[in-house]
């Protein structure tokens, strides 16, 4: 039998389709988030755990990508600012740069990859294996269930896992900053100056969005994945990939009107 050709707009219209579909179903998702937020069921103790998973479990990778994000910057910035005697900025250069952009896009990322494809590997397993029909069947919607407690660790518990970056940022650079010959007191002088509060609170403005985004993502590739094991493979990947793309076009958007 042969097969259907393909419209010489298929390049085109496949995309955007696919895009419209996506945009459709987040919208969906979280509008009814926001109905059921407030309405009983609470499930509290799924809260709690997502919260602990999101938060707590991701400290020691946040912090360890920080601190070496933060050594890395400061390596190069202390060797250059050297040569033209400005080592009293390598100080301000590393906090600005880690409060405002790497502590809470690394913040966001890491949490993307590694509790964004666990949670759309959960629910994607719970979708083909028919999970979420017996959770119907006990009077308990998915949304309650899966959806609101994640959305809600991950906007809390952002803002945390972002100050543990930055504060880990500034400390490795501090420590490498000062093997390249450039004196403690005069980093953290440095540092004091010119990173100020509001710095701080913009850096942590952007990460409750990230943490929306990695929670909204994984629920949409999770309730729609099929194909068995083959699907929640593809739906993991599409979580991680669509995150960290959303991720840096919404750090973008948010610093374009900070800044």
């Amino acid at each position: 039998m042969a097969t259907k050709p393909q419209s010489i707009w298929a390049p085109i219209t496949v995309p955007v389709m696919s895009f419209l579909t996506f945009t459709g179903e987040v919208g969906m998702i979280f509008a009814d988030a926001v109905k059921r937020c407030l309405r009983p069921p609470f499930e509290l103790e799924e809260t709690i755990n997502q919260m602990a998973f999101i938060g707590v479990a991701s400290v020691p990778i946040v912090a360890l990508t920080g601190f070496f994000s933060g050594a890395v910057l400061s390596l190069y910035l202390s060797q250059l600012l050297t040569e033209y005697h400005a080592t009293s900025f390598v100080g301000a250069t590393i906090g600005l740069t880690v409060t405002r952009e790497i502590g809470p896009v690394i913040a966001g990322i890491m949490v993307a990859a590694r509790c964004g494809s666990a949670m759309a590997a959960q629910i994607g397993t719970m979708k083909v294996t028919e999970q979420m029909d017996a959770l119907r069947m006990l009077s308990v919607h998915p949304t309650n269930y899966l959806v609101i407690p994640r959305i809600i660790a991950g906007i809390t518990m952002l803002p945390v896992l972002a100050l543990v970056c930055m504060w880990s940022g500034v400390v490795g650079g501090l420590i490498i900053a000062g093997t390249e010959h450039v004196p403690y007191a005069v980093f953290m002088h440095s540092v004091t100056h010119y990173v100020q509060p509001a710095d701080i609170m913009r850096g942590l403005v952007k990460t409750p969005f990230f943490g929306l985004i990695t929670a909204l993502v994984a629920s949409q590739q999770g309730m729609r994945t099929t194909d068995g094991a083959v699907g929640v493979g593809r739906s993991t990947t599409n979580t991680v990939v669509v995150s960290m793309i959303l991720i840096y076009i919404t750090n973008f958007l948010i610093a374009r009107m900070l800044y």
